[in-house]
């Protein structure tokens, strides 16, 4: 499996930026994404990149403010986060798929990925 592991979570206020990270052991994973769990709600999707093809898929409620990027040199997976609002709060996830092939469901279902973080907590508050 694959070690994952997120940093870069914090307190911010509304309409605030934050950059999570997340350093991966190894270069076999496939395709990474994102998820949070906020308080009193089941863990979502939020963001994913696709090796193949090289897309990236957002659910709407982060599209346009935030931006999932990876390096394999660094081995590190983003999270840019702008125009934080309170409903962003919650605990972030990275998560690996190492299955090659076409996804069972979607890219940002939790049910694809094998590999997961402990997370890290942003809360936006002011």
């Amino acid at each position: 499996q694959v070690q994952l592991m997120e940093s870069g979570g914090g307190s911010v206020q509304p309409g605030g930026s934050l950059r999570l990270s997340c350093s991966f052991s190894n270069l076999n994973e496939k395709d990474m994404a994102w998820f949070r769990q906020s308080p009193g709600n089941e863990r979502e999707g939020i963001a994913a990149v696709v090796r193949r093809g090289g897309g990236a898929w957002y659910a709407d409620s982060v599209r346009g403010r935030f931006h999932i990027s990876r390096s394999d040199a660094t081995k590190t997976l983003y999270l840019q986060m702008n125009k934080l609002i309170s409903k962003d709060t919650g605990l972030y996830f990275c998560a690996a798929r190492e299955r090659s092939g076409d996804f069972v469901r979607a890219p940002l279902w939790e049910g694809e990925y094998e590999s997961w973080g402990q997370g890290t907590q942003v809360t936006v508050s002011s």
